[in-house]
């Protein structure tokens, strides 16, 4: 399985070991997972415009990569919730996962309808805490799938 994560945000090194090695793991169960990050000059200008600037802009990062013969994530928050034993069986049976984190103003609605839209919590996380629970919550999911005491 390949699962690619798709964010809005400057690179960042302080959280980079932890994503890395939640990434190691979900080797074990066959999977690899790529991070993307994005924040060009485009996006920092459209942030300082407006919110709707600043979601087209998201959008225009993020159209290039959307796969139909994967399954397409779009995280937010009115996105629909899932407890880590229906995440697992939702991801499954796919052999691409991408996963789409808006930046500062949220994704616009045009480009969630194009995918399945999901939410981690009803809180609100920073990217770097919304990317290693993520990472976390595929960990978990691989090690459901694989019988895995993880889980336990």
């Amino acid at each position: 399985m390949q699962i690619n994560i798709y964010s809005i945000t400057k690179k960042d090194i302080s959280y980079q070991a932890l994503q890395e090695e939640l990434c190691m793991q979900c080797k074990q169960f066959g999977a690899q997972i790529t991070h993307f990050d994005f924040f060009s000059q485009a996006i920092k200008n459209a942030q300082k415009i407006s919110p709707n600037k600043a979601q087209q802009s998201y959008t225009q990062a993020f159209l290039p990569h959307l796969n139909s013969a994967g399954l397409n994530i779009a995280l937010t928050p009115e996105g629909k919730s899932y407890d880590s034993v229906q995440f697992a069986h939702f991801i499954e049976s796919h052999n691409l996962v991408q996963f789409f984190i808006g930046g500062a103003y949220g994704l616009e609605q045009s480009f969630i309808k194009l995918t399945h839209a999901m939410s981690l919590s009803a809180m609100t996380f920073s990217h770097k805490i919304a990317k290693i629970v993520l990472c976390e919550q595929i960990y978990r999911a691989l090690s459901i799938l694989s019988s895995h005491p993880y889980h336990k």
